[in-house]
């Protein structure tokens, strides 16, 4: 009974690593890879809801051959060390192979990192802080409400009007010039 056994279980397929090989985007993602055995295998990357990646070529996958069968194989993890990025204990992060990353630091502090970063807001950005800080210039395409006093320890400059529904005045003995 146990040869019997055992002889079956040789001919079905246990989860397996392969390197990926591509990948194609649709409804579903399509892989094809090689398993380590040298045999090209083609198959699904199942993903979390709301997450979605398109692992590079070299990628490493931990297959389930589904039914013990690779015609039907199920890649249900996927790693490439090649970019991973060095974490402590407890922190998150998502990356890419071209250096972007956010990155959900120990302390309460989280860190992104790239090019360009577009947020898209069909109503409102709205950031609730005491402080907001920037290293480079801050540029207002179509206008700017300030609903405190504006501090500055440089020059105002307008190329257009300034209008004032109250007094300006100088802090100091220096003159108002326009």
């Amino acid at each position: 009974m146990r040869e019997q056994a055992a002889r079956e279980r040789s001919s079905v397929r246990q989860a397996f690593r392969a390197v990926a090989s591509s990948s194609n985007q649709g409804k579903l993602t399509g892989v094809e890879m090689q398993g380590l055995a040298g045999e090209a295998v083609a198959g699904e990357l199942f993903q979390h809801y709301g997450f979605t990646s398109s692992p590079l070529a070299g990628a490493e996958y931990i297959c389930i051959p589904v039914g013990g069968n690779s015609k039907h194989a199920v890649v249900v993890a996927s790693e490439d060390g090649r970019y991973r990025l060095t974490l402590k204990d407890g922190e998150v992060a998502l990356y890419t192979d071209e250096g972007d990353r956010v990155h959900l630091k120990r302390g309460r502090v989280i860190e992104v990192e790239t090019d360009t970063l577009i947020v898209k807001a069909n109503k409102k950005v709205s950031f609730q802080t005491p402080l907001l800080e920037t290293s480079g210039t801050v540029t207002v395409e179509q206008g700017l409400a300030v609903k405190g006093n504006i501090v500055t320890s440089g020059s105002i400059g307008a190329s257009g009007n300034i209008l004032a529904q109250g007094s300006i005045s100088p802090n100091s003995s220096d003159t108002i010039s326009m």
